[in-house]
């Protein structure tokens, strides 16, 4: 396996993250924001968990749950204030973990005093913190339908890769850089550890492109992400980011193509990347797992990313485990024992399982609300237009964290994992003397100095008797490996 010399050290590496989902989580008493999330820290604690990933919480119109920012330096009231997060992040900080917040730096809400600015004549010093045109190209919505807008009090169009109501800030305009560059260090000021960058690679830094091109009748997303200008912009939000000591980025990079994933990520560029490809696999399968988990390795320069779930699709124990608890153990355990950075979504930790809008009422996610709009107009029923919806609802993984679980069996497995993750460098810095696939088993060896771990995964259809040699103990798991089976063990 490649990938010997030593890892650098550095604290992201050695934590195990977990995802908070701001607008439904709630404490035990039902409190949101950060109230709540101070009352669950001991929980977090108890789990092991090393950094917390907050979704947004910035001041927003929610139309995108909050992934459209109306005010970069307000916290939303439903979820404290500026104080109460200061509060959450020192007690975080006294009990070693760090925290992390999304950013959105591709969009603003219309709502932004920038936009609402921008939107009052052409000559207006903020216009160009916005794509406008009087000639819109063909470029379509990642949600579906025109991604132009015409805004009637100018007569010009203005550019959303998203919702309407989420305008594409402009970033060949060095005034709006300097503008976000300043956002970012006033958190790292407060004692931010570091940030998720929403949707990264899209942010429109050449202006307007050429149309893009059609294939089978769908739009190929061609020259509206990944362009030219997209690495430079990175470079100046991570040489901000390091002004400050010991901070971390990790981005959303939206692509299937390893290769482009890989080069987004660099000591000048991102820290870590998103893979989508391992994180999102639609159903289960092993060898699909066991592929992407070599593919990071061979074609990935740095470290790779591991997670089964976040808000963004259906739930692990739904999507992946197929309501299998045994199944959802052995997944947690592959992926805080494989090589990598994990993250945890909440609610995976306790099992739960996806939640299924009835109606059209009971729907929140924009994606899903615009689908099903199209669909109602291309002509389907309401009944289908729902199907279509709930295909695309992201709902489905955002429903609140619930506290009654009692001595909830799979919970007990994700603490005895992160507790063995945590307590050896071999789990954070290890490289892989062997990865390997036999009969529906995942098998790994990772060694670091003198110490060696192994790790069998089996999700084949029979059982397998794992013969332990001299001087091997067992860490995690048993010897007989059931389907949905795995064990841990180290070799002294």
């Amino acid at each position: 396996m490649k990938k010997e010399a030593a890892e650098k050290a550095a604290w992201w590496k050695e934590s195990v993250f977990y995802e908070v989902y701001m607008p439904s989580f709630k404490d035990r008493g039902g409190q949101p924001g950060f109230k709540g999330l101070r009352s669950a820290l001991d929980y977090l604690g108890e789990l092991g968990v090393k950094g917390i990933w907050l979704t947004p919480f910035l001041q927003s119109p929610k139309v995108d749950n909050g992934y459209d920012v109306s005010d970069y330096r307000m916290i939303d009231p439903v979820y404290g204030t500026l104080d109460d997060f200061k509060v959450f992040l020192r007690e975080a900080h006294e009990r070693g973990i760090r925290v992390i917040m999304d950013m959105v730096e591709n969009h603003s809400s219309t709502e932004h005093a920038w936009f609402q600015e921008a939107r009052k004549s052409k000559d207006n010093q903020y216009r160009d913190y916005y794509i406008w045109t009087d000639s819109p190209n063909n470029w379509e919505s990642f949600f579906g339908g025109t991604a132009w807008e015409l805004d009637s009090q100018t007569g010009q169009f203005y550019y959303h890769q998203f919702d309407v109501q989420m305008a594409d800030l402009n970033w060949a305009n060095p005034k709006l850089v300097e503008e976000v560059l300043a956002v970012l260090r006033f958190w790292l000021d407060i004692g931010l550890d570091g940030f998720r960058m929403d949707v990264i690679n899209f942010l429109s830094t050449d202006g307007i492109g050429p149309d893009n091109p059609l294939r089978d009748g769908k739009q190929e997303h061609l020259h509206d992400i990944d362009r030219p200008g997209v690495k430079e912009a990175i470079r100046k939000i991570k040489s901000a980011v390091s002004e400050y000591p010991d901070r971390f980025i990790v981005g959303e990079v939206g692509s299937d193509k390893i290769e482009v994933l890989s080069s987004y990520q660099s000591e000048e560029l991102l820290d870590l990347v998103f893979n989508f490809n391992f994180g999102s696999i639609p159903e289960f399968s092993a060898k699909r797992i066991f592929d992407e988990l070599l593919s990071m390795e061979e074609l990935m320069p740095g470290y790779p990313s591991l997670f089964f779930g976040s808000h963004d699709m259906p739930r692990l124990m739904s999507r992946l485990a197929e309501n299998q608890p045994a199944r959802a153990e052995a997944l947690a355990v592959l992926m805080l024992s494989a090589r990598g950075v994990p993250f945890i979504y909440n609610g995976e930790e306790i099992g739960m399982l996806d939640a299924v809008a009835r109606t059209f009422k009971d729907i929140k996610d924009i994606q899903a609300r615009t689908q099903y709009a199209l669909a109602l107009k291309n002509g389907c029923s309401d009944a289908d237009a729902l199907v279509v919806a709930n295909r695309h609802n992201r709902d489905k993984s955002r429903g609140s964290m619930p506290w009654d679980h009692g001595e909830n069996p799979i919970l007990k497995v994700y603490k005895k994992a992160i507790a063995l993750r945590n307590a050896g460098p071999v789990f954070h810095y290890g490289t892989y003397t062997d990865l390997s696939f036999r009969d529906g088993c995942i098998y790994f060896t990772r060694k670091y100095k003198e110490v060696l771990v192994k790790g069998y995964f089996n999700f084949g259809e029979t059982a397998i008797e794992v013969v332990l040699a001299p001087g091997e103990k067992v860490l995690l798991g048993s010897e007989i490996l059931q389907p949905d089976g795995y064990l841990v063990v180290q070799v002294n």
